[in-house]
């Protein structure tokens, strides 16, 4: 599938201005921020989706059937300069097709009798009250990766009910590094939006578990504030003792404050020298009182 890397802003082509929500342009005017890039992807085309559900014996959510009919996946990134160096920040990605695969049910390791997810999995872990029943490895549930996190986690899609599964069983889950379940949304729309409004800033996905996001990440927070309903997720009782990020300060170079230089001592009219060193307190009777002629 043809990919383009377009250029910040390349969002002047409308179907990136409606597909990103308008996102680069906030970004653009933010401090510090540079290298907003979206990879261009080509629209999916019917019998792709078509071949995906047969082969999984699954049946795409419409919304999200329309998504990848406008774009065969999704990847944006931005930067920030600190000083003289481009810090890689902001990322936002959802899988192709090709690669809405299946969470490996077989075992994780090239060992023999290693264990598998579904051995893995804590059955003694119980979701929030407000959250619904948590996804199971095993084939009461169907799962599928949306977005790697950069190895933070992965968002999955999660059919409820096993195969064949039905459209309107799917919701989307967070699965954090110790293999816990953190519900995200019910359906792609409301996720996509989440992911847009978050600026694909490190671990935001972490603001919707119990334990938050890290002390680093909040500083990011703090800086580049997500366009979200859910900022009350995003403080805590730690906030006390974070540092907070200036951004007159931590981007400094943009601005740069011009420092006159010393100018020397002022020579006092007719060419002779100011007074300096330890007799300069008391000026000698000569040089008080000219000779006059």
């Amino acid at each position: 599938m043809e990919e383009t890397l377009s250029p910040p802003l390349s969002c002047n082509k409308p179907h990136l201005e409606k597909l990103t929500l308008g996102i680069t342009r906030i970004l653009e005017s933010s401090p510090g921020v540079t290298e907003v890039t979206i990879i261009e992807k080509a629209p999916a085309e019917r019998h792709m989706i078509s071949s995906w559900e047969q082969k999984n014996n699954c049946m795409m959510p419409e919304d999200m059937k329309n998504f990848y009919l406008m774009t065969n996946g999704f990847h944006m990134t931005w930067s920030v300069k600190l000083d003289e160096h481009i810090i890689p920040l902001g990322n936002m990605a959802i899988n192709s097709i090709s690669k809405l695969t299946e969470l490996n049910q077989s075992s994780m390791y090239s060992l023999p009798n290693a264990p598998t997810l579904a051995d893995l999995e804590d059955d003694t872990y119980e979701a929030r009250e407000d959250q619904p029943e948590k996804p199971h490895f095993d084939s009461r549930s169907v799962i599928f990766e949306l977005d790697s996190c950069n190895g933070n986690g992965k968002v999955c899609l999660v059919y409820k009910t096993g195969k064949p599964a039905l459209a309107q069983d799917t919701e989307i889950w967070f699965l954090d590094r110790a293999l816990y379940w953190h519900f995200l949304t019910d359906t792609f729309t409301a996720y996509y939006r989440l992911l847009i409004t978050h600026l694909g800033l490190p671990q935001w996905q972490y603001a919707f578990t119990s334990y938050g996001i890290s002390p680093q990440a909040k500083q990011w927070f703090s800086l580049y504030k997500p366009i979200t309903y859910n900022t009350d997720l995003l403080t805590g009782e730690t906030d006390s003792f974070m540092n907070k990020l200036d951004p007159s300060k931590v981007f400094k170079t943009k601005n740069k404050t011009v420092i006159p230089k010393k100018k020397g001592p002022v020579q006092p009219p007719g060419g002779q020298k100011g007074p300096s060193g330890p007799s300069a307190s008391k000026p000698s009777s000569s040089s008080a009182n000219p000779v006059r002629k």
